[in-house]
């Protein structure tokens, strides 16, 4: 199969390929970030741009895989929403004109928002909650609502909406892996919510999965079961610092604390937790590594700083 991955030089994006690769497929990449001496058919080419249109028109590939998507703790501003939405959009036009089969739209779970409100487990058919409480995530949600309209806008593309939990593993990538990076991680007095996340290679092989069965809709995806948040950094051989919400507004991004936009303290107290029966039931998929696994690969990978 010839499939086309927007972002490939992220990450998780860079594992996918090579595990696409092993199992035979052609994997062409298009990112704006460099990828040095790439095992794949490479195109150091920013999606919105021309060039990409030329990448699709020249390699017609029968499946994409959208990881081209940057959260506020990357890129902050206006280019955020341009990369995000724009780029999107770019994707779902060049995929309708260039014949591809189907699409598929890496999302993330926070779609759904956090607040005190918020049921605590969300499914697919949920609109986004709270985003008058942290919106930098309004672009994101964005993307992901307009990849959802192709299901009706272009019924002959079939297009799969995966959003997925947080994840840890060897590569330190995510937004949870940064938050617990640091040997002192902030909580808010009072608060020590469930968080969810999966292994980095499990959502490779999530992806997979949906590559391989082509399921049409949206999807949560989600691995082993939540943790309270403070035995998620005590796993990661951090020490967690609880601090009254409004001298943790004022500490972040001093004295060792993560760099967060004021809204993602609320997503600190209530985390997005999702049901993912209905990808499992669409593809089979199985997580492989458990939660405690799952944070001793980011531990090892990253030993708590001195």
């Amino acid at each position: 199969m010839r499939v086309l991955i927007p972002g490939a030089s992220g990450a998780i994006a860079r594992k996918l390929a090579l595990r696409l690769v092993g199992e035979g497929h052609q994997v062409i990449g298009v990112d704006r970030r460099p990828w040095h001496d790439a095992p794949i058919d490479f195109h150091n080419v920013d999606v919105r741009k021309r060039g990409a249109e030329e990448v699709f028109r020249h390699t017609r590939p029968e499946a994409v895989v959208h990881m081209a998507t940057v959260t506020s703790l990357v890129m902050p501003g206006e280019e955020r929403y341009q990369i995000n939405l724009g780029g999107t959009r770019a994707v779902f036009e060049y995929s309708r004109a260039y014949g591809v089969q189907h699409c598929i739209f890496v999302g993330r779970h926070t779609f759904y928002g956090a607040g005190p409100d918020s049921p605590l487990s969300h499914v697919e058919d949920e609109p986004p909650l709270a985003l008058n409480r942290f919106p930098e995530l309004a672009d994101l949600v964005a993307s992901d609502l307009f990849a959802a309209t192709a299901l009706w806008r272009h019924p002959e593309l079939a297009t799969t909406v995966l959003r997925a939990c947080y994840t840890l593993g060897t590569t330190g990538h995510g937004t949870l892996a940064g938050f617990i990076h640091g040997k002192r991680v902030p909580m808010v007095m009072g608060f020590d919510p469930l968080f969810q996340f999966l292994h980095e290679d499990d959502l490779v092989e999530a992806i997979v999965k949906t590559l391989e069965k082509r399921p049409r809709g949206v999807f949560n995806v989600a691995g082993p079961q939540p943790l309270p948040l403070s035995r998620i950094v005590r796993e990661a051989g951090r020490t967690p610092v609880p601090v009254p919400e409004f001298i943790l507004e004022a500490l972040i991004g001093r004295f060792g604390f993560p760099t967060l936009p004021k809204g993602a303290l609320t997503h600190i107290m209530y985390p997005v937790v999702v049901e993912a029966k209905a990808f499992r039931d669409a593809t089979g998929f199985k997580h492989a590594h458990d939660e405690i696994e799952t944070i001793a690969s980011f531990r090892h990978a990253f030993p708590r700083p001195a």
